[in-house]
């Protein structure tokens, strides 16, 4: 069966001399990997541009239900980046969201809200004009929601701390639940009634966005069997540094 669809690059792998094997986030399903014939070649039908991380593209692809690894038709660029490839924050931010989005999400079938959600939030990281150096911890928050662990409840004086480990804002601390103290669950409710495109207006210095996002990492990894660390973490430290 071929089928049209709108996708974001995931990841790119040599495959053989000449081809490659992307797998792509698919508006219509899911997380698929496919095979690229060629790409390496001279005569390239698919210029490897098109299949570089964070991506956004429209695919024409062979769809079997039965096999884990299929090929591309056809691929090109549904969106080009104006100010990614060019920016160093926007593209160490980026990376950072790709990555978090790779690791997190394994479906293999139709999810058109998550899907509308990743692909907006990298269009905005490229169109915007305000300092993203919070974007990423915007996303990672918004994110959770479509994962299945969105914050439960709101900071108010009766209910002062974030429950790490349930997943809620709480009057009071459980033995063996990890916590973020008042300061870092007041931030987590500010972060949670600003959009990721107003989360600029967020006032953060360099310790405090560090320490609170090193906290939303321990909640990723609290409520995501086998979550591992983010290899773009360091890089993003280091520009935003």
């Amino acid at each position: 069966m071929i089928i049209k669809t709108r996708g974001i690059i995931f990841r790119a792998v040599k495959y053989s001399e000449t081809s490659i094997i992307a797998d792509i986030f698919t508006e219509e399903k899911g997380l698929r990997a496919y095979i690229i014939s060629g790409v390496r070649s001279k005569n390239a039908r698919v210029k490897a541009s098109v299949l570089q991380v964070m991506t956004l593209v429209d695919l024409v692809v062979y769809h079997r239900n039965d096999r884990e690894l299929t090929r591309i038709k056809e691929i090109k660029a549904a969106h080009v980046y104006h100010s990614i490839p060019f920016n160093v924050v926007k593209g160490a931010v980026g990376l950072y969201m790709i990555e978090l989005a790779r690791k997190t999400i394994q479906e293999s079938e139709e999810n058109r809200p998550l899907f509308n959600y990743l692909y907006g939030a990298f269009q905005s990281l490229d169109s915007t004009t305000e300092s993203v150096a919070n974007f990423h911890i915007a996303f990672m928050i918004e994110l959770s929601g479509f994962l299945g662990f969105m914050p439960g409840g709101t900071y108010s004086d009766q209910t002062p701390g974030f429950d790490l480990t349930e997943g809620v804002f709480t009057s009071m601390a459980q033995s063996g639940h990890r916590f973020l103290d008042e300061g870092q669950s007041q931030l987590l409710q500010t972060f949670l009634r600003t959009s990721i495109e107003q989360s600029h207006s967020i006032p953060l210095n360099r310790e405090e966005r560090k320490a609170f996002l090193d906290q939303m990492i321990l909640f990723y990894r609290l409520h995501i069997e086998n979550f591992e660390g983010l290899n773009a973490y360091k890089i993003l430290e280091t520009v935003l540094g």
